[in-house]
């Protein structure tokens, strides 16, 4: 357990262990991962988002080996396929770039970022490259512009620009808008092509473009926690921003800062060579667990242990998983080889039950983590 309050690394005794087992995958032998940023857990299915090859994986059953097949490729008309595209034009089948991904076991949706949209499947893909049911973000299956129109060009209630994130309670939808600096929220999972968003998070308006350091500069992740909560992972500047309540975020800044001690702040491990115990350097996605939440540290190529939500900025983390200590922020920790308790640049987190699931994108593989409490 650290030293709370202070944001001092010393320890008053070693950080206790927090997985009791660590299992490496790295996809089909003939056609392993590329740089996967996504992954998700979803009644024990496994998804995964292949985000350098352009494609997503399914497996209906957790692998239980380093090398296995999946059970359903998306984006491609065939599992060993890597094509932005599919090799051609953008359509309802096809992916550019996909990194988050959301499901429950029956719906599935993607955020498809280089091809600015987010895809949605009403019930669980059983084909290879099965195409999507609905599209967002652009007027049809075949359009793939920045905001509909181009570079340049005003967002709008319907528009996206490099979305990255996805969330859904089953009902609700979050989308993090992130080339547009601003998260989209949808009262209901849209049924049809090019619904308009009914909020948005960190703009006054839907056409709104200019933004302040009290807003997401470059929202990468939205989740909403079980007791309400938002948090939304700003990569740009290093930090979480929390709302205890996320039906305030549509008219209120965040309530805490995790990774900064104030909207202003905006350093990388505020401007220290060495990371400490609340600080972050290019952080990518949060996890709500428990009372607690996890957060992937990914420049410092670790995932933060905070066993409550904090409730005050720059509070420090109480454990990690991929470093020993908190003031290791070196890939794959002191060694140029990765092993099974180090991690590269981990993009995303995912827990159900008591597995978490982490993509290691800069290992090129996911890492499942048994965790003991």
């Amino acid at each position: 357990m650290t030293l709370k309050g202070n944001g001092s690394n010393l320890a008053t005794e070693p950080l206790a262990p927090l997985v009791s087992k660590t299992r490496i995958f790295e996809g089909a032998a003939d056609s392993p991962f590329l740089a996967p940023r996504g992954v998700f857990l979803a009644a024990g299915q496994l998804l995964v988002a292949d985000t350098a090859q352009n494609r997503v994986f399914l497996w209906r059953e957790l692998p239980e080996s380093n090398f296995q097949p999946a059970d359903v490729v998306l984006g491609q008309p065939a599992k060993a396929d890597t094509g932005r595209n599919s090799g051609g034009k953008v359509n309802a089948s096809s992916l550019f770039y996909p990194s988050g991904i959301w499901s429950d076991g029956k719906k599935l949706i993607i955020a498809d970022a280089w091809n600015h949209r987010v895809l949605i499947w009403h019930n669980m893909p059983t084909r290879d490259g099965q195409p999507a049911d609905v599209v967002i973000g652009q007027p049809d299956f075949t359009s793939n512009e920045p905001n509909v129109k181009g570079v340049g060009s005003l967002p709008s209630a319907r528009s996206m620009n490099w979305p990255y994130g996805v969330f859904s309670d089953g009902r609700q939808l979050w989308v993090a808008d992130t080339g547009n600096r601003r998260a989209l929220y949808y009262e209901h999972i849209p049924t049809a092509n090019f619904a308009p968003a009914n909020q948005v998070v960190g703009k006054p308006h839907f056409e709104e473009r200019d933004y302040s350091h009290e807003d997401p500069i470059w929202p990468y992740s939205v989740k909403i926690g079980p007791r309400g909560q938002m948090a939304i992972t700003d990569t740009q500047y290093y930090r979480v921003l929390l709302w205890n309540d996320w039906t305030t975020a549509f008219h209120r800044k965040a309530d805490v800062i995790i990774g900064q001690p104030s909207f202003e702040g905006n350093g990388q491990n505020q401007f220290n060579l060495f990371p400490k115990a609340h600080t972050l350097n290019w952080c990518y996605d949060t996890c709500f667990y428990q009372d607690g939440l996890w957060v992937a540290d990914t420049g410092n190529s670790r995932i933060l242990w905070f066993e409550q939500v904090p409730t005050a900025h720059n509070t420090p983390a109480d454990n990690l998983l991929g470093q020993d200590d908190f003031t290791t922020g070196s890939e794959n920790k002191n060694t140029i080889w990765s092993t099974e308790g180090s991690l590269y640049w981990p993009f995303q987190a995912c827990i159900e039950g008591n597995t978490l699931v982490a993509a290691d994108t800069g290992n090129h593989r996911i890492v499942f983590n048994f965790l003991n409490f």
